[in-house]
């Protein structure tokens, strides 16, 4: 059986004082300046271009009549099967074909003739490389699923969110395993064609719903010299064939090089697309990330809450976010504790660097506070404290986190769940 108990949570520069749990700070732009001029740090408030007809500029929806028109010419009223994306005949007057037919157009800045070449060539490609059942394959890459690519929870609007971290390829002997030769470079083009399926499957195509994933791509330790030939190919199969389908994506850890890579990578950017990047230095992830998703589905290696086993207790129990300013103590108390009673937490804060500790303290007078967890320096590199501690009477958990030692703030997340018991040892 489980139960919530009251809660505060003190902030104190020296001594508590109580004040109301904190609420998510108003967005702030914080970026590499000298990066990326062309990139634009995207608001979490930014919205997807619509895909309701009646909010069309008249010239639009010309333009996806016509490209209807054009379609059905080429391709005759008995193709369906050949002209067809994700499972949705593209020849139906249907909402979920326009959705499509509209990323098309978007790719093209609605010209008609320009959206049609990449439509059929898309088509052709998909037949070619067996993208409709790619995701049932086994193509063997076990060692790399969860590590370089994968889908894994949601962002706040409801987007899926896929990783990308490429930094286990510093390592030669894993380098040749996957990119040695031209046969093992295709095949794993092949296997991040079917992570993006993945992901793409989640999609609703229909106007108001969800209809392109977020990216985020880890730039921490990648070679970039190497994985040159790998991450062009990838750009350019990924921006021919798979036209709006990404609401924004993410960089993370940015190193100082990465202008030279940008430079690298521009050429095969839409100017569209390089307006969806976020960039986020080192030491600022977390940070980064909260703004568009919330900590328990962010990875716990990225500041959050999140690990794999998760998955096997169903949708992630929401946690609680928090501000810790620079030269603050913060402590977090978690009341009406009963004795017996089972309390299991986590707690983060984005690049720790600080003290934390945790404590249960009786109600009754006399009895003593018991150390659960004795206040240690938290390294940056740490991932989330989970913990739970059984109580023998009633009372409260105290968590503290102290940054009296830093001018930084940190962006940080609890959560927790009590259990009671029906009688004691």
């Amino acid at each position: 059986m489980e139960a919530s108990s009251p809660i505060s949570l003190q902030q104190t520069p020296h001594q508590d004082y109580s004040v109301p749990e904190a609420s998510p700070k108003p967005y702030k732009k914080s970026f590499v300046t000298s990066l990326m001029e062309a990139a634009t740090l995207r608001t979490p408030s930014f919205k997807e271009d619509t895909y309701f007809i009646s909010h069309l500029k008249n010239s639009e929806k010309k333009s996806l009549q016509e490209l209807r028109d054009k379609l059905s010419g080429s391709y005759g009223p008995n193709a369906a099967s050949e002209c067809s994306m994700w499972g949705i005949p593209l020849l139906s007057i249907s909402e979920k074909a326009d959705v499509i037919l509209l990323k098309f157009l978007r790719a093209r800045d609605f010209r008609v003739q320009d959206a049609l070449q990449m439509l059929e060539k898309c088509l052709s490609w998909r037949k070619e490389f067996g993208a409709d059942n790619i995701v049932e394959e086994d193509l063997g890459f076990k060692e790399l699923e969860g590590v370089v690519a994968y889908m894994h929870g949601y962002d706040r609007e409801g987007h899926p969110v896929c990783y990308n971290a490429y930094g286990v390829f510093k390592d030669k002997e894993m380098y040749e395993r996957v990119f040695g030769d031209e046969e093992k470079l295709k095949k794993f083009l092949r296997w991040r064609v079917q992570v993006l399926e993945r992901g793409i499957n989640l999609l609703h195509f229909k106007p108001g719903g969800v209809n392109s994933i977020i990216q985020v791509t880890d730039l921490k330790d990648m070679p970039k010299r190497e994985l040159r030939v790998a991450s062009n190919q990838i750009l350019s199969l990924f921006q021919d064939n798979y036209p709006e389908m990404v609401a924004r994506k993410i960089f993370i850890n940015v190193p100082w090089y990465f202008s030279m890579l940008y430079s690298m990578f521009s050429p095969f950017l839409t100017q569209r697309t390089k307006s969806k990047f976020v960039i986020s230095k080192e030491g600022n992830v977390a940070e980064t990330l909260y703004k568009f998703i919330r900590p328990e589905a962010v990875p716990a290696q990225y500041g959050g809450l999140s690990r794999p086993s998760d998955s096997q207790n169903g949708p992630p129990k929401p946690a609680s976010e928090f501000t810790v300013k620079g030269g603050e103590k913060v402590n977090i108390q978690i009341e009406g504790i009963e004795a017996g009673a089972t309390i299991t937490w986590d707690i983060v804060v984005g690049g720790w660097d600080l003290e934390y500790s945790a404590e249960f303290v009786p109600n009754a007078v006399g009895s003593y506070t018991i150390a659960v967890e004795k206040a240690r320096k938290i390294a940056p590199s740490e991932e989330a404290i989970h913990n739970s501690f059984t109580s023998r009477e009633a009372g409260k958990m105290v968590l503290s986190v102290d940054n009296t030692f830093s001018r930084k703030k940190r962006v940080a997340a609890y959560r927790y769940f009590v259990r009671k018991s029906a009688a004691i040892a």
